[in-house]
């Protein structure tokens, strides 16, 4: 009696963590192919880099995501918030693109992204292993990489370049990307997080992050950075 009173309470403990991890991947799915489609038609009209402006704007919009997130006006949101990102992307794809191994360099950092996720996010649902203690990890790893990044920032506005910093940079945020994409499938999977928007953020930005940096190390490479 008392092992199928466990069995039920599991049960019922268990169904809301796989609607919320269903939920994110269908959107997940949903909002990269609209992300690939924006980049595709920012690539066909020629648009210009836009520098910063685009992450300002998506930083906005991770703000308003988070106060909509239990509306449909949350899903609305994520799908600009996830265009804006796609979109900018299109100049720096084209940039690449128009390099001697361009189309080899884009297509082979999208199948390492998508090997990456897949194999990362696959091992932490077959496993059913927690990745919170890598928490603290990984936000310390977040902040030195972005310390690095202003740091580069201010040192190119004064003239002075570290020769493979950016390199150094990219391959820092590959690896923390990968931990993070541990972490957040760990969250979802464990309940730490239970709205399938904000996770659906999240595993975006893993994702997307990990395929600009990938692109930069490819095509550095490759000779064309």
């Amino acid at each position: 009696m008392a092992d199928a009173q466990f069995v039920t309470e599991r049960g019922a403990a268990v169904a809301p963590t796989h609607k919320v991890l269903r939920n994110t991947y269908m959107l997940l799915s949903m909002t990269l192919l609209f992300s690939a489609a924006m980049a595709a038609l920012a690539m066909a009209i020629d648009a210009p880099y836009m520098g910063f402006i685009p992450l300002l704007v998506a930083f906005a919009l991770i703000f308003a995501i988070s106060k909509m997130r239990n509306s449909v006006w949350g899903i609305l949101l994520v799908f600009a918030f996830t265009g804006i990102l796609g979109f900018s992307l299109g100049p720096v794809l084209n940039y690449y693109m128009a390099t001697s191994a361009g189309t080899q360099t884009v297509i082979t950092a999208s199948a390492l992204t998508g090997i990456i996720f897949l194999s990362l996010s696959g091992y932490t649902l077959i496993s059913q292993k927690d990745f919170s203690y890598m928490s603290g990890f990984l936000m310390t790893g977040l902040w030195v990489v972005i310390g690095s990044m202003l740091l580069m920032f201010v040192g190119s506005f004064f003239g002075f370049y570290v020769s493979g910093l950016h390199l150094a940079i990219s391959a820092a945020i590959v690896l923390l990307m990968s931990g993070f994409i541990l972490y957040d499938t760990s969250r979802i999977l464990h309940g730490g997080e239970t709205n399938y928007i904000m996770a659906t953020v999240a595993l975006y930005l893993d994702i997307y992050n990990l395929f600009v940096s990938l692109l930069h190390i490819l095509g550095a490479f490759g000779g064309d950075d």
